[in-house]
């Protein structure tokens, strides 16, 4: 067994950490199924999850620094550690809140490293709580810190820059740059999310009130617009053509085809749905009359949109093809596909009006 230099107090704690360390194992999983399971709750993604019990040899070597503070192992809060690690900054907070609904916390022992002011402390903005679950005689602690904080304490340690070895200024001062330059990139990429979401907020608020044409084209907007089911009316429609059933799927691909026939906003795709659902009805009749189709994909409303659209001004059999590739890649059945519906059209009405 290996030999410490310990006094007999020492010594008595660390028998008592011997005898318990079952009990600290069996913590330490209770204690992380817990956090997850209030994470996925609370629908809060994070980057890691780490714990660990403390090994007998760290803890010794705590016990040969500053033994004497403690009266007890119950005084040693760090037996059992465990670090969630998140994406943002702002969800360090967030984090926090969700295990303050877990377990209880002693605040008095509690450390919020992210209020330090020293130039080079951006690897340690860590916010380090003191938990207990109830009737419980051992604490634990709980840090939680962002992905580049993660990153750059173990590249700290890694380079031993923290090692207590004199290390030469020009590298101290490096150091402290990249540290200025991650902690800015952290704080970048919440702000970022932050305008993403209050953008998408408004988005869905102008699409809900109707304000289309307010609204430019981009994956947000478009997908917030499906959510409207605007293509549903005509699908209804056309199905009642052979009363088929309709199979839903996604129509998020049209999204670069509405680009593409240079639609700017919203309401540039609504009137297409009011000008055009006609002539893409006269289509799918047409369609539907040469089979006894009783299933249909919930891309025909858009698609034949589009059809009626591009034929009405002018850019005929290549225009087809080039939104058939756009859709499903490139093909040579889209040539022949492109120029069938074109050859069909030119005797509908729609395309005499």
């Amino acid at each position: 067994m290996t030999e410490y230099k310990l006094d007999a107090h020492c010594v008595a704690i660390l028998e008592e950490y011997r005898t318990q360390l079952p009990l600290f194992q069996q913590q330490e999983k209770l204690i992380v199924e817990r956090i997850r399971q209030v994470l996925d709750e609370v629908g809060l993604l994070v980057a890691g999850l780490e714990s660990r019990v403390k090994a007998e040899e760290s803890l010794a070597g705590k016990l040969e620094l500053k033994g004497g503070k403690y009266k007890s192992l119950a005084d040693i809060t760090d037996i059992v550690g465990v670090r969630v690690i998140t994406f943002y900054i702002d969800d360090v907070d967030k984090v926090a809140s969700a295990i303050e609904r877990l377990f209880g916390v002693d605040w008095d022992n509690s450390v919020d490293k992210r209020k330090s002011a020293d130039i080079d402390s951006f690897g340690y903005l860590s916010l380090h709580l003191i938990c207990q679950m109830p009737d419980a005689p051992y604490r634990f602690e709980i840090q939680m810190r962002t992905v580049l904080q993660h990153a750059w304490a173990n590249m700290n340690h890694d380079t031993g820059y923290k090692s207590g070895v004199e290390i030469p200024k020009r590298y101290v001062r490096n150091m402290s740059r990249l540290a200025g330059m991650l902690e800015l990139v952290d704080e970048q990429f919440s702000q970022i999310r932050t305008e993403l979401t209050d953008y998408r907020r408004r988005v869905r608020a102008l699409v809900a009130s109707g304000n289309l044409d307010e609204v430019p084209i981009d994956t947000d907007t478009f997908r917030s617009f499906l959510e409207m089911e605007p293509f549903a009316q005509l699908n209804r429609r056309i199905a009642a053509i052979n009363q088929a059933e309709i199979q839903e799927v996604s129509l998020m691909g049209f999204l670069k085809v509405f680009e593409d026939l240079g639609f700017k906003t919203l309401g540039d795709i609504s009137r297409l749905i009011t000008d055009y659902g006609e002539s893409a009805y006269q289509i799918a009749c047409y369609q539907m009359g040469l089979t006894d189709l009783d299933i249909i994909s919930s891309t025909i409303g858009p698609q034949n949109l589009c059809f009626a659209y591009i034929l009405k001004n002018g850019g005929g059999k290549p225009g087809i093809k080039r939104m058939l590739d756009t859709l499903g890649g490139e093909s040579e059945s889209n040539a022949a596909m492109a120029a069938f519906v074109a050859d069909q059209a030119n005797g509908m009405p729609f395309m005499n009006q």
